[in-house]
């Protein structure tokens, strides 16, 4: 399933994601040499909609032309067939960034499809290596700055995140992520660089590849307080199946049983921390059941600590920080609604 190059294929550098399957067979991971043996793992396109990996790539090998690379760089490019038709999968693919082998971070990940097998390939191949560090490229739908993601709490890991933004998350939840499968073997970090198509996502994605591949090493010692804001993902929150969602809510705007009506600007509330009591959006005041589901970083149900009902409000129930809230109805039903954070001392 995995095409190997040790060139850039012509017409890579110029297409758009949308173009690559007439260049590519399918994922692929292109080896390319630099000064310093030990390689730079870049990942992209592993939701085949948020293009801004690929077109930092793009303009970092032709920022290179003809210029020997400061380190090796290894790039796999993922999901060539949803970016082929702008979507994160197709309906008969797995998500690309959930079936990476997640070892030494819970017993989830015991699938062994053609994409598990082939994420186990890369991993296998990069440790072979003595993979430098890895970064995973993402976009976003909603309103959010741009952050870096860490699964561990070591300073390698803090100065890597950091040297993308001082706005840094750490997770263990979702398992089978890029990020958690290379976190094994070399400091790791996803990047979300926003909403995709916005060249400012491209650029600052395109300068941290580069300033990466000039690290002669990342440093062992803590990272200065005033330069990183560390935050800790606690819960995932979705939508139940059942219950219809819009995004027009207000209180003269009644819904419907098994309905919820979010607020139409709820992304805006993403890296903001609330308090108890602020309104998300409205359901039927006669329903008692929260028309959520929060599951915490241990698997467990946490939708009652998070959220309770208020005279058909739906509301904080605690003082909490959303990420990645999105307005996307396609986002929500294949992944998830959003993400809830805590301020994090480390």
């Amino acid at each position: 399933m995995l095409t190997l190059l040790d060139h850039i294929p012509n017409g890579l550098l110029d297409c758009t994601a949308q173009e690559l399957h007439r260049i590519l067979p399918g994922p692929t991971l292109i080896q390319l040499p630099g000064r310093r043996p030990r390689p730079l793992f870049v990942s992209v396109l592993l939701h085949g909609n948020e293009g801004t990996g690929l077109s930092a790539i793009q303009s970092l090998l032709n920022k290179y032309h003809q210029q020997e690379l400061p380190r090796e760089l290894c790039i796999f490019i993922g999901n060539v067939r949803a970016a082929r038709y702008d979507q994160r999968h197709l309906h008969n693919q797995p998500d690309y960034n959930r079936v990476w082998p997640c070892d030494g971070f819970g017993d989830d990940c015991t699938n062994n499809t053609r994409e598990h097998q082939m994420m186990r390939q890369i991993v296998d191949l990069l440790r072979e290596r003595n993979v430098f560090a890895s970064i995973d490229i993402h976009n976003n739908t909603g309103l959010n700055p741009h952050y870096g993601c860490i699964n561990k709490l070591d300073s390698r890991f803090f100065h890597l995140a950091t040297q993308f933004s001082r706005t840094v998350v750490y997770f263990i939840r979702p398992e089978g992520v890029q990020s958690m499968a290379f976190s094994n073997i070399c400091p790791a970090v996803t990047v979300e660089c926003g909403k995709p198509d916005q060249p400012h996502g491209t650029a600052h994605a395109a300068d941290f590849i580069n300033s990466c591949l000039q690290l002669s090493n990342l440093p062992t010692h803590p990272v200065a307080a005033h330069d990183m804001d560390l935050f800790h993902t606690v819960a995932t929150v979705n939508v139940p199946e059942h219950i219809n969602i819009r995004f027009d809510g207000n209180s003269n705007n009644k819904p419907c049983a098994n309905e919820i009506c979010f607020l139409p600007d709820l992304d805006h509330l993403n890296f903001h921390e609330l308090a108890t009591g602020i309104t998300l959006g409205f359901i039927d005041p006669r329903q008692t059941n929260i028309p959520l589901q929060v599951i915490d970083e241990q698997g467990e149900d946490a939708t009652r600590r998070f959220f309770r009902l208020h005279n058909g409000k739906l509301q904080t129930a605690c003082e909490v920080m959303p990420s990645m809230f999105t307005l996307n109805t396609e986002v929500i039903r294949q992944d998830c609604l959003g993400y809830l954070m805590e301020r994090m001392d480390w």
